[in-house]
């Protein structure tokens, strides 16, 4: 191996690990923010359950200690109050941010009761330490806490238990029931620390498998659009196909009676019965013009269908108004009572596909064209307009027919998506104009007035 080679796959080695592991930090992170929203709620709910046990708990003193159920009752009501406090300020800016602290922080509350009844009452002989284990897994079952969080809420309370057996009148008298219910209370912050770790770890998993649930659904979304664009292509290949085919049939069959009708017809302009009836020239003259605009029509189906399919534009120069004379001839039978305006600069001499445009051109005009006589519009009228701007040619076709609704301008380049009845329409001819017009650098705008007007617009590059 080469010195070049060796860096080189270090340094991929070394782009894919810093890969990995921004991937891995993102993955936390969003984690992270995941479980303090679920913190968050679970403290809210937490506190408030925590409060109507507390409150609860002066049946125990009743059945227990019936001569402290005053006094208990008191410390009761003052934990509950505290703890509620503790819970309102989750609801703040603050308490949001550092719920995991303020959490840990009320949590503490009922254990310290708990102890202070211990202290109060018979110390280790006192029946409240089954309290201070049943929290301690209350918290690491029901509470997301951390583990380290768990096992520090769980050490705490075995100090608690301590001081106040300690501190108890007469101290600690029977050692032995002590150190039992101390060690059952540390087994039981060491079991919960435990199960809250490997709660936290299928946690995680659960959210990085619906991360990656996510991840593959947009790739799937991704993939299925692809696999939409590259079916209107195939089809739109397979029109061009079958167009081409018909045109070159009919440039053959068609061109030699054209060219024997037109050569007779400029034989009989020239006798001089033709040039002494006037009516007789006129007629001569349309009949002269017909067979023209048969050789356009064809002409323009050859051009319009004979095209190499693929991503690249494989273009030439040629004159964009051309084009559109070509799109307006081929959309005539559409056009028809649509009054056809247009305002183009001197120079419109253009570099790209001039079939496609010539497509583009014919999706507008007979969308336009459609939607004005479905919306009954008085005098319909397109009017297709372009002007030089930073070196490309900026074109717009605008008509006054219904508009585009609000709700459907973001998807009107969508494939298969289309507002026509059923059997009108695929739904591809725009997503088709939007790739082609994306393959000749430029981007194909939809813009709209519901109810006034709609508006199409994309630019071309110029010619070299």
């Amino acid at each position: 191996m080469t010195a070049s080679t060796a860096a080189s796959t270090a340094a991929s080695t070394g782009a894919s690990s810093a890969s990995a592991a921004g991937t891995a930090a993102a993955l936390r992170s969003g984690f992270h923010e995941e479980l303090r929203d679920y913190r968050l709620l679970c403290s809210k709910a937490g506190g408030v359950t925590v409060i109507l046990l507390v409150l609860m708990g002066v049946a125990l003193d009743y059945v227990v200690y019936p001569d402290e159920q005053v006094r208990f009752a008191l410390v009761r009501l003052a934990t509950s109050v505290l703890i509620g406090l503790a819970v309102l300020t989750l609801y703040t800016q603050a308490g949001r941010r550092h719920v995991q602290f303020i959490t840990f922080g009320w949590l503490l509350l009922p254990q310290i009761m708990i102890a202070w009844m211990i202290y109060a009452t018979q110390g280790e002989g006192s029946v409240f330490y089954a309290g201070l284990m049943l929290t301690i897994f209350a918290v690491g079952i029901l509470f997301p806490s951390g583990y380290w969080q768990t096992l520090a809420y769980g050490m705490a309370t075995v100090l608690l238990y301590f001081i106040a057996c300690e501190a108890h009148a007469g101290g600690i008298q029977d050692r032995s029931q002590f150190f039992f219910q101390l060690i059952i209370i540390f087994f039981c912050a060491l079991a919960s620390a435990i199960y809250t770790f490997f709660n936290e770890k299928g946690r995680f998993q659960l959210f990085r498998l619906k991360e990656e649930l996510a991840s593959k659904n947009e790739e799937l979304a991704r993939t299925n659009e692809s696999l939409a664009q590259i079916k209107g292509q195939l089809l739109q290949q397979e029109k061009m196909a079958a167009v081409g085919t018909l045109a070159a049939g009919l440039l053959h069959e068609v061109n030699n009676p054209v060219n024997f009708c037109l050569m007779a017809i400029e034989v009989a302009l020239e006798e001089p019965q033709a040039r002494e009836n006037p009516s007789l020239q006129e007629c001569l003259v349309d009949a002269r013009q017909g067979m023209q605009r048969i050789q356009h029509i064809v002409s323009d189906l050859k051009i319009f269908a004979y095209r190499k399919p693929g991503a690249e534009v494989e273009g030439r120069p040629f004159l964009f108004e051309k084009a559109l004379d070509s799109a307006s001839r081929l959309t005539a039978h559409e056009l028809r009572g649509v009054q056809m305006s247009r305002e183009l600069p001197a120079d419109t001499l253009v570099y790209g596909d001039e079939a496609a445009i010539i497509g583009v051109l014919i999706n507008l005009f007979s969308n336009a064209a459609l939607a004005m006589r479905k919306a009954g519009t008085e005098a319909p009228a397109i009017h297709a307009s372009a002007s030089w701007k930073d070196g490309r040619l900026h074109v717009q076709v605008r008509d006054n027919g219904p508009g585009i609704a609000r709700e459907h301008l973001a998807r009107v380049f969508e494939p298969f998506f289309t507002t026509r009845e059923v059997g009108q329409g695929l739904g591809l001819g725009l997503s088709i104009s939007y790739a082609v017009i994306e393959r000749h650098g430029g981007v194909l705008f939809a813009d709209s007035e519901p109810g006034q007007w709609a508006a199409f617009r994309f630019d071309l590059p110029p010619a070299e």
